[in-house]
Parts: structure tokens; sequence; C-alpha cells
């Protein structure tokens, strides 16, 4: 494997675990079986799923087995990663649904003919009775409490409910059906990683090496990228809405978002840092990450989106430096008209009644028509309010 390309494969990851034993496999000739696993539990994929995704191609790209697993039996018992309650459990209806919108989304990236898809319900529903025995057997109580998501809800005796404890050994599980050589998740995945190798151990097999990532924060700068918070970019999303989502990320968090979502190498991102202090503007650099992404997911209009985007604003005499707002909410969602007012884009909710009614407010580049328009709690909204009022607002 080239230095370069080495770089690009560990650029913006968390852990490599055991790191010797992955240099010593990535170094090797042979052709390794790469898994990482998606439940279905919604039905688009966002740029937060693309961190691992960017990997998985990288991989492809060098030759290696990639394995995209669809997690439609363990989506029915739900990750317990990162959460303080039972999460609620989808119908196999819901996850079907969901697993084909997976399956069409998944080769924006990835390359259809390199790519092996799977489900986790083609070996778990098969499974004896006894079987299941030997695999429940393969780690204990006192080790799964050491789990700090499950160490907290017992000690704040929060009911954890006996299926949370198969999911970590039913991912592990995975890793044996597919003989994976590696792994890779988010680093809430770590425990579910980990034990993957434990499991494997349990039933002779190597080992996988693991690789995590950071968890991509949304367009607030604050929570990781949801479709629940409404702080995401689908995949599905229209290229000048992407653009337009792109461009209202912060300067700061832009680095964020080269590191794990850019192809660029990292000496070109460098550069793009370097071009700042000597002056350059931090929008003309967003302008290069917005259009690569875009490119990626609607080829051919990366560039059309960027000259859509300079057309809505800097032909429309709107200034660039767009005032930033935090606000903060109550509830999980507030009226976009007391949001206008908060801002003191306008003075009153009556007034911005009005002008909805005027079709004179956008929202992220889209016209209000609904005077009962919402925004959610934790996401970032770009509104405008006439030609020259606009504002980046933050959810709170």
């Amino acid at each position: 494997m080239s230095k370069e390309s080495l770089e690009l494969l560990t650029r913006g990851t968390e852990e490599i675990i055991p790191e010797e034993a992955f240099l010593e496999q990535i170094d090797s000739k042979k052709t390794l079986r790469i898994k990482a696993g998606f439940d279905p539990t919604s039905p688009d994929l966002h740029l937060g799923h693309t961190v691992l995704l960017n990997k998985m191609k990288i991989f492809q790209d060098l030759g290696h087995e990639v394995i995209f697993l669809i997690g439609d039996f363990t989506g029915l018992v739900g990750d317990p990663s990162g959460v303080n309650e039972t999460r609620p459990v989808l119908t196999e209806e819901q996850l079907n649904q969901n697993a084909e919108t997976y399956k069409q989304q998944v080769f924006k990236i990835l390359d259809p003919d390199k790519t092996e898809i799977r489900y986790n319900s083609e070996w778990m529903n098969e499974v004896h009775p006894s079987e299941f025995i030997k695999l429940l057997s393969s780690y204990t109580v006192a080790r799964m409490l050491e789990r700090d998501d499950f160490s907290k809800r017992y000690k704040a005796q929060q009911p954890i409910s006996i299926h949370e404890f198969l999911y970590p050994i039913l991912q592990g599980y995975d890793s044996v059906k597919l003989n994976a050589d590696i792994e890779m998740g988010g680093t809430d995945q770590k425990f579910n990683l980990l034990l993957g190798r434990e499991v494997q151990k349990h039933y002779g097999q190597k080992q996988q090496s693991i690789l995590t990532v950071p968890l991509l924060e949304g367009l607030d700068g604050v929570k990781k990228m949801s479709k629940s918070l409404g702080n995401y970019i689908a995949l599905e999303d229209k290229p000048d809405d992407m653009f337009g989502k792109l461009m209202s990320i912060s300067d700061d968090l832009m680095w964020r978002y080269f590191s794990l979502l850019s192809f660029r190498s990292s000496k070109e991102i460098l550069a793009f840092k370097n071009d700042i202090n000597e002056g350059t503007n931090p929008r003309d650099i967003k302008f290069l990450l917005a259009e690569e992404i875009v490119e990626r997911f609607h080829q051919g209009l990366g560039e059309v989106s960027k000259g859509n985007f300079i057309n809505r604003f800097q032909k429309g005499n709107i200034s660039q430096d767009i005032e930033e707002i935090n606000i903060n909410i109550e509830n999980d969602s507030e009226l976009l008209t007391r949001i206008i007012k908060e801002s003191k884009l306008l003075s009153s909710t009556s007034e911005a009644l009005r002008m909805i009614q005027q079709g004179a407010v956008k929202l992220n580049n889209e016209k209000v028509s609904d005077t009962k328009t919402t925004v959610q709690k934790g996401s970032s909204n770009l509104i405008q309010v006439g030609k020259k009022k606009v504002a980046k607002i933050f959810i709170l």
C-alpha cells in the first residue's frame, strides 16, 4: 500500500486496535474481508454514514472485499450504544422498507460490482437453539455490565432489557459468519467491535482488527448528525439543497468535514488552511468542499450548484458575512415565525406571518408557504427574510 493510500485510509480515524496487527494485514498481499454493519432504523443515509462508507471505498479501491452488512435482524433488537433507555423496537416491515433504500443509496459511494451486500437474518433465522446457547456462553453478565452505558443505567436503576445484552454478541457473531478480517464502526461502537474479537476467539477464528471513526457533527456543530435532530444532510437531498446546507456550516466545522468527508489529501487541506491565514476568504475554501461533496452524489452538478448558490446570494446583494445566532428553545421544535422574531430578523410574529404569506421567507434556500412551519432543536438553519435580511440560526 502506498504512503498516500495509508494516509487517506487512516486520516480521521479515532482508534485502530490492535494497530500492529492492522498494519501487518494491510501490508500483506492477502485480500482482506472488510465489514461494516448498518441497522436500517431510518429510511435515509446521511453524510454521517459516509464517514465509514468512504473508508470502505478506499479499501475497495485497494482490491479488498467489502461487505456492507444490513442488520435487519439486529435492527429488531436495537443497538443500545450511546443511549440511556431502551430503544423502541421497529417492525420487520419497517426494517425491510428502510433496507431497500439503503441498498439504493450506498452505491452512490461504493462500486456495486465490488460490494458484497449481506443481511444478518440470513444466518440468525437459521440458528439452532443449541448453537444460540453456545453463542451466549461467549461472554458474561459481569463483563457486559462493565460497558459504560449499561453501567450508568444500572447504577441509576434505569431498566435494561435482556434483549439489549444480546445486541453486541449478535454483532460479534456476524463477524464469525462473515469471517471478517477488519470491522469498522463509529466510536460509539467500540464495545461491540471489541466483543466481536472475543466471539471470534470463542469460535476458534482469527480475531479481526477494528477501526473506529468519529461521529460526524451535524449542521449545528454540536450534536452528531441525526435525522431525528434535523441537523443532517441526506444523500438524497437535491444538489442545491445539499450545497446550501454545506455552506451553512461554521468555518471551524468546515475542517472537520474536510478531514472526515473529503478525498483530498492532508497536504491539500493544509494548503487551504495556509491560504486562509494569508487572507483568502473561508467562504471560497468552503465552496471547494461543498462542490466536491455535491459532485460525489450528483455527478456533473457540483459546479452548477455553486453557480446557483452565488446567484441566489451574491447577486441578490445579500452580505456573505452572514450573522450566526444561537436560540435556545424548551421543546423539540419551535414555530419558524417565533424564531424569526427571537432572532430579531423581524420585530413580531405577526410580521413574520405576513412575510411568509407574501412568499418573502426562505428556510435553507427553500421558499416557505406554510405559516405553521417549525424548526427542530439541534438544527442549523439559514433563514432569509426579503432580499437582504439573512442569518444562520442554531436551535439549541
